[in-house]
């Protein structure tokens, strides 16, 4: 019995002008389908005179020949365009797990014909394979079924073209025929693929690791023979028993773009087996047993009963906060916003006074003083005030030098823009101690909330880790921020940066340039040290190395340039979790004052970690120009592991107690490789906390 797509392909064909047969058809198909998806979904983005309705039933449309032409594309193993379609459309888009009248998929093609590039590509995607085979004597009739359809029209059409006398119809007929030839041989090969093949081996390697006091990680790897079958998913099983009964639990896993799963729910000190086994079309194979053979789901944190460093910090924070201000509601500094109202005069004299205040605009020049200036950046583009000028405002004009305190209190308050108001209303109370500190950070606070006036915006961003001097006496703070979305402003327009390089004028010599000139040539480098601050690390586990120097007025720290919110580092894993078992090991290595090992003993052979680290340190040492025989003198920090959430956490190497922190005049034996740089300690916790 003839099934649908047969009675269509045959419509189609009949349909369709002399021309070569389904092979090269299906290509020009992929090519013609391609052009119209591009111009299709163009005109959706920029809109069209068509209705949205006929739109939608267009975009159907092209949606249902896409399905047929990844069909096709399987179907003549292009391997190319299977992937130029999983890139430019979505699995939905595409139908990829919706059958066809003859109840395939476009992954039961792949599988059949063991084409293994195909069917990965497909399995990553989200593909699945047919719901309609149940068991293997399903299958095996289904693909006999259609072998022995497409052998019966071509007796058909063999038949109507020898006995027909030559005219155009026999000429359609043995198009026909060339077409039903080449799908009768793809029948055949599906079936002797199928037939061929058999259950795959076991997984080359399971390797299992503690996630965390309820959680096993499982990692594994796709068999070495998959027997001429494509591999399309895997089972995990988990027990309490080396034998596996009674078996405590099992997961499928069909998404195979990371052959790992996560054993979720586990109780605390209980040791669990765990064995893989994988799948194709021709069943379950073999277990393999997971090396360790079993683990306990525990955590570093278990060894002493030790709590979370950060819990509850944020929350404390905010309520030490919000009773700070409660204590200030009744303080005499928020007389004046109270009386303010009742006196109009005062009011508009102090207004016409604000308006002819030379602080009141944005500079266009720097004079001898302190002075705040915002980068907003998005893209290549920044923004700039209407004469083309970086928004510039002043703090200072009598101020020659900025003491390393105001600028780290400064940083501090960048964590709270929108309480500007409120710090400027307290600090005012204190100016009648007629301190220098406090009368300077005043007028910070004042020049913050100018420059949030005449932007229109309160969040200014993240501070330089430095402010921009030059000989002239002047001293920029810069701060930085980048724009999502597409904002426009009143007082400020986006200009691209390269223009606004090229278009300043410079009055200043290449010798001596001014703090602007200084910041406009270093703006690149400025804007990449601001997006690799806001990075963050994958999950795992890191081996961090902390190096301090000092100066009179501060504690700077060595960060790499590529990640500067983070300590020195390589990775040991991609598992965060420190079990108790490795952390006893840890303590027991601390405690006999054991130097870090850089060459494998017999009785740490078998110690994942133990092996793990070598390979960290040494490539450590290498990354900081260290000499690896000095690894000797160097000790891993024991008291805790560094935990950043629940994702990223750190050990600590630390070099000699002599060599920890360099102080001035002192010379570091040891020059780190060029991409790294030293930040005010203060600056890294800031950064760190971002």
């Amino acid at each position: 019995k003839m099934t649908q797509q047969m009675r269509d392909l045959q419509l189609a064909q009949a349909r369709k002008p002399p021309g070569p047969s389904s092979p090269n058809a299906a290509k020009r198909l992929y090519r013609n389908l391609s052009g119209k998806f591009r111009v299709n979904y163009t005109s959706f983005d920029e809109g069209s005179l068509v209705g949205r309705g006929e739109k939608e039933k267009l975009r159907k449309s092209y949606l249902f020949q896409s399905n047929a032409a990844l069909f096709e594309a399987v179907e003549l193993q292009d391997l190319d365009r299977v992937q130029e379609m999983l890139k430019h459309y979505s699995p939905e888009e595409l139908d990829l797990n919706t059958p066809n009248s003859e109840g395939l998929l476009p992954l039961d093609i792949a599988i059949m014909t063991n084409n293994t590039p195909i069917a990965r590509a497909l399995l990553q995607a989200g593909a699945k394979e047919s719901p309609h085979f149940v068991s293997l004597e399903s299958r095996s009739l289904h693909l006999s079924t259609l072998v022995r359809e497409a052998e019966q029209r071509v007796n058909e059409l063999m038949a109507q073209v020898v006995n027909e006398a030559p005219n155009a119809d026999c000429s359609e007929k043995e198009k026909q025929l060339k077409a039903w030839e080449w799908r009768f041989r793809l029948y055949k090969r599906m079936k002797a693929g199928f037939e061929h093949a058999r259950v795959p081996d076991a997984p080359s390697s399971v390797h299992l690791s503690v996630a965390s006091s309820s959680s096993l990680q499982v990692t594994f790897w796709e068999p070495l023979s998959v027997n001429s079958a494509v591999v399309t998913k895997y089972k995990v099983e988990w027990s309490c028993s080396p034998t596996f009964l009674p078996l405590l639990g099992e997961a499928v896993i069909d998404k195979l773009k990371d052959l790992h799963f996560t054993i979720q729910g586990l109780v605390s000190g209980t040791a669990y087996h765990i064995r893989v086994s994988a799948y194709n079309m021709k069943g379950w194979g073999p277990p393999q047993a997971s090396v360790p053979p079993f683990a306990i789901p525990s955590n570093w944190r278990e060894y002493d009963g030790r709590a979370p460093r950060r819990r509850g910090q944020a929350e404390a924070l905010d309520h030490l906060l919000g009773q700070v201000k409660t204590v200030h509601q009744h303080c005499i500094c928020h007389e004046p916003c109270k009386n303010q109202p009742q006196s109009r005069k005062h009011s508009v004299s102090k207004s016409l006074k604000h308006l002819f205040h030379p602080g009141s605009k944005f500079l266009k020049t720097l004079k001898r003083g302190l002075y705040l200036t915002a980068i907003f950046y998005k893209d290549d583009n920044i923004l700039v005030t209407h004469e083309d000028q970086i928004p510039v405002v002043e703090i200072d004009d009598t101020y020659s030098c900025l003491l390393m305190q105001d600028f780290l209190w400064l940083t501090k308050v960048s964590c709270m823009w929108d309480e500007i108001l409120w710090l400027r209303q307290c600090v005012t109370v204190s100016q009648s101690s007629c301190s220098c500190i406090l009368q300077t950070r005043f007028k910070m606070l004042l020049a913050i909330s100018q420059m949030q006036g005449l932007l229109g915006i309160q969040d200014l961003g993240q501070v330089f880790f430095e402010p921009i001097k030059d000989k002239q006496g002047n001293i920029l703070i810069v701060t930085l921020k980048e724009v999502k979305t597409n904002q426009t402003f009143e007082s400020v327009r986006w200009v691209p940066i390269c223009k606004l390089q090229t278009s300043r004028k410079s009055v200043s010599s290449p010798e001596e340039p001014t703090a602007l000139d200084t910041l406009l040539i270093s703006l690149q480098d400025k804007l990449a040290y601001h997006q690799r601050s806001s990075h963050a690390l994958s999950t795992g586990l890191y081996l961090g190395y902390l190096k301090l120097c000092s100066a009179v007025d501060q504690i700077r720290v060595l960060v790499p340039e590529q990640l500067p919110n983070i300590l020195c580092h390589v990775k040991i894993r991609s598992n965060p979790n420190i079990s108790r078992e490795e952390w006893e090991w840890l303590q027991k290595m601390a405690s006999v004052e054991e130097p870090v090992p850089t060459e494998p003993e017999a009785d740490r052979s078998q110690n994942p970690l133990f092996q793990e680290l070598q390979v960290a340190i040494k490539e450590l040492m290498t990354l900081m120009n260290i000499p690896l025989q000095e690894a000797k003198d160097f000790r891993l920090y024991s008291q805790e592991v560094l935990d950043f959430g629940d994702q990223v956490s750190f050990l600590l190497l630390l070099p000699p107690s002599d060599d920890v922190c360099t102080a001035p005049g002192q010379n570091n034996p040891y020059t780190p490789r060029s991409g790294f740089l030293t930040l005010p300690l203060q600056i890294f916790e800031l950064g760190e906390g971002r």
